[in-house]
């Protein structure tokens, strides 16, 4: 009969111990968002700060956040604060794998050689793409794809559950953040909140 090690379990209690971290770490995340969101800044400034924060969760080396204009998707923020792609970046749709994501409505995540992917398709202009690593989700907006927001890495990385899903939960924020900015400030005090949530509910209940 083997001896009894105390040790044994102390393996299984750090990784415990770094997951919970890393779920708190998450947490986060989507509080300084929400509160973000909140705030009376430019659009542009706010995406941003979302940007860089999610790039400070992944650790990658890029974060890049996508908004459809007609059918074209154009670069409106990035990780990178000296960056002068800003609006100058276009792909169509049915280019790329960041057009595949918005077509698709899909998360994507590639652990290695992104740039080899049949749906890859390069821009000069772009020095992401020559990162190993790509992980994608879509921006959705009242059920509709509004954008797409990439994280990269320069070398090959396996992305771990909590960036898929941290990445999918952003980029549901990013949308609600767009459909509020459309709105004056004026017409979320004026607007009379009780009565749109009751007539709301006797369409549903007419319609059930």
């Amino acid at each position: 009969m083997l001896p009894f090690c105390h040790n044994q379990g102390v393996p299984k209690a750090k990784e415990l111990e770094s997951r919970i971290e890393r779920l708190e770490q998450q947490l986060i995340v989507y509080q300084r968002i929400s509160r973000l969101m909140v705030k009376e800044l430019s659009l542009a400034d706010t995406l941003r700060s979302i940007v860089r924060l999610v790039g400070e969760f992944t650790s990658c080396d890029s974060c890049l956040l996508y908004l459809i204009d007609n059918d074209e998707l154009v670069l409106c923020a990035s990780s990178n604060p000296n960056s002068t792609q800003i609006g100058r970046v276009r792909l169509k749709m049915s280019e790329g794998l960041t057009g595949w994501v918005a077509r698709e409505r899909k998360l994507l995540a590639l652990s290695t050689e992104a740039y080899n992917d049949r749906r890859f398709k390069a821009f000069s202009d772009l020095p992401e793409d020559t990162f190993e690593a790509f992980l994608s989700a879509p921006v959705v907006a009242r059920n509709r794809v509004v954008g797409v927001i990439n994280v990269q890495h320069r070398a090959t990385h396996r992305h771990t559950g909590a960036e898929m899903e941290l990445l999918t939960t952003v980029g549901e924020q990013v949308g609600c953040l767009l459909v509020l900015t459309r709105m004056a400030p004026t017409a979320v005090e004026e607007a009379n909140h009780v009565e749109l949530v009751m007539s709301g509910g006797l369409i549903s209940s007419r319609a059930s």
